[in-house]
């Protein structure tokens, strides 16, 4: 997954390309997901903000990386929600870390 630039608003493109999803499942997670709300514009077009890549992220989480079905994912995030949100963070340093030490190790060869 890519990571957001420094903007206010992405469009469901970008947020597409992020996740390497398609936009009709951004769509129907939309219509899921209570906690996924974007904005839109005064044409309709929807508004993505950081706030809105974190929940994306929770829900994409929960459903493509652990395989939970939307009903569990949902329930999941009314118990847990802080609990993964700390979670997914936790996992994405993990990364960050990771990324660098094997970066690291590249070039001490």
């Amino acid at each position: 997954m890519k990571r957001p630039e420094g903007k206010l608003y992405y469009s469901i493109s970008e947020i597409s390309e992020m996740f390497a999803v398609s936009k009709s499942l951004l769509r129907f997670w939309e219509n899921e997901f209570d906690i996924l709300r974007p904005a839109k514009s005064a044409s309709g077009e929807r508004r993505f903000t950081r706030q809105n890549i974190e929940q994306i992220r929770l829900i994409y989480h929960l459903v493509k990386e652990r395989g939970f079905t939307l009903d569990g994912a949902k329930k999941e995030i009314a118990a847990n929600k802080e609990r993964l949100e700390v979670k997914i963070k936790a996992i994405e340093t993990l990364e960050k870390l990771k990324g660098f030490l094997l970066e690291m190790k590249d070039q001490l060869k």
